[in-house]
């Protein structure tokens, strides 16, 4: 019965889902790579299915085998290039941690940074997520969509950092710069 809650939580049927944990489908079995319907809800953005799976007391700190999460896996979904605010949103109200980290020490944050995602890293950092965590090599989300030259991530995350005291590189700590940069603007096109 498992198997049928994985597919009805990757296509987003969430009456479907209702039924099978209705007929006693376990709402926090794991696949082969230890990741839960909540989480494959998630991760394809399907609201209605992850409260459904919420409201049948789902995990939502439920981790894989790499760490992943539900609200990881909605922070960014590689296969389309983008996240689900909404998702995250109704995850985060249910107790998903902002700040759990995947393999390599990646927070959801550092996700959406490297995927160019702004609206989710908005959200993320409006509502605490760790601006200034480091992964396992030292890298910030700043310095992540750095590498892929996402402008409004960027500003989005110096901003975040400027507020925490943090200065510019090769600033001096104690001048606020009034000067902003020029910046060639290379922005991900929005997909939704």
């Amino acid at each position: 019965m498992s198997q049928e809650l994985f597919a009805a939580a990757r296509s987003g049927d969430a009456a479907q889902i209702k039924n099978l944990l209705e007929a006693g489908a376990a709402r926090d079995a794991a696949d082969e790579a230890g990741e839960t319907a909540l989480m494959h809800a998630a991760h394809g953005g399907h609201i209605a299915a992850v409260q459904a799976l919420i409201a049948a007391g789902a995990d939502v700190n439920a981790k894989a085998q790499q760490g992943w999460t539900a609200l990881a896996k909605a922070a960014y979904n590689g296969e389309i290039g983008h996240g689900y605010v909404e998702v995250i949103e109704v995850l985060h109200r249910a107790g998903a941690s902002l700040d759990e980290r995947i393999f390599f020490g990646i927070t959801p944050l550092m996700l959406a940074a490297g995927g160019g995602d702004a609206s989710v890293v908005e959200w993320l950092i409006n509502n605490g997520a760790d601006v200034l965590a480091a992964n396992e090599g030292g890298r910030t989300a700043r310095m992540m969509a750095n590498d892929k030259f996402y402008v409004d991530v960027i500003n989005l995350l110096t901003d975040a950092e400027r507020q925490l005291g943090v200065s510019e590189e090769g600033a001096c700590p104690t001048t606020k710069s009034t000067v902003k940069p020029q910046v060639v603007n290379l922005m991900k096109p929005a997909t939704h």
